[in-house]
């Protein structure tokens, strides 16, 4: 779900053969070139050279298994994220982590092909994934979301990083803007399903939107909850949007879908080459993680 404009190649031989961009599959030029950014494809001596040529930095997309209106498939943000992390990886080499769906989507437990997960499995599954991804050589692990359902759960991982001691550091990236003088969007309610992602997935996997369908529903916002604007309650997604479809997905076009995702690339490979080059997150980690044991000892 993307409600900030938010995160999946689903079969990585399925990018190669797209028009646009061809990069989704390609690895970064010199040391890099025999690589392969997918961690599910490379052997075991190549996982090692991997991680020394991508200095330690992997990317884990973070997806959902949702409906998305009546017309995309369930699989759009985590299609999308995949796509758009390959992509970027081609860019900027990093060992890209394989489909990973286990996030928060309680408020579309009503609708056939969700898969939610307990709140308790999220946190423990999230941060054992992670640590894996550490123990082998992952010390810089970026997460990029394309869900808009995980907009709080993610940072709220990260700061939950500074729990108990980990030697290496999250970082989380969403969000990104077409530049200016892009093509247009021809509607103002596009949170889900709608004109923008529809427009991502004809990029990603065409073969799979049902642009057709796209009106078959309401995306409308049904305001069936009045509340302030600072009053939160869990059920505002459900009050709003009934049908888990915000949006009118038959306005997309690819035009504006290839400028969406080549600005999400961009957005990636922008967090990629920051978190290389990132030498004071982890010993300001270990630091803290030193204070935090002798409270009493920290200056005042």
């Amino acid at each position: 779900m993307t409600r900030l404009s938010s995160s999946l190649v689903i079969l990585c031989g399925f990018a190669a053969a797209l028009a646009w961009p061809a990069f989704a599959q390609t690895p970064a030029a010199g040391a890099s070139a025999h690589l392969s950014t997918h961690w599910e494809e490379l052997t075991a001596a190549d996982f090692r050279s991997a991680i020394e040529v991508s200095k330690g930095t992997c990317v884990l997309p973070f997806g959902i298994l949702e409906k998305h209106g009546p017309h995309l498939p369930l699989g759009t943000d985590l299609i999308d994220v995949r796509y758009a992390s390959l992509a970027a990886a081609g860019e900027e080499y990093a060992v890209v982590f394989t489909e990973y769906y286990f996030g928060q989507i309680f408020e579309a437990k009503h609708e056939p092909g969700t898969v939610a997960y307990s709140a308790d499995l999220q946190m423990r599954l999230l941060q054992e994934t992670t640590d894996e991804m550490a123990r082998n050589g992952c010390k810089k692990i970026l997460i990029v979301n394309g869900h808009g359902g995980n907009e709080h759960l993610l940072p709220f991982f990260g700061q939950a990083q500074l729990e108990k001691p980990h030697d290496y550091v999250v970082y989380v990236q969403w969000g990104h803007e077409i530049p200016a003088g892009g093509p247009a969007k021809k509607t103002t309610l596009d949170m889900h399903a709608g004109e923008s992602e529809t427009a991502r997935v004809m990029v990603s996997r065409p073969d799979l939107v049902h642009q057709d369908r796209a009106a078959s529903e309401s995306g409308a916002d049904q305001k069936r909850v009045n509340l302030p604007e600072d009053v939160y309650t869990g059920i505002w997604w459900y009050a709003r949007f009934p049908n888990h479809y915000a949006g009118d997905g038959s306005a997309a076009t690819l035009a504006y879908g290839q400028a969406d995702m080549k600005a999400w690339v961009a957005a990636i490979v922008q967090a990629l080459r920051a978190v290389k080059a990132d030498d004071v997150s982890l010993k300001l980690q270990k630091e803290f993680y030193e204070n935090s044991a002798h409270p009493l000892e920290t200056r005042q």
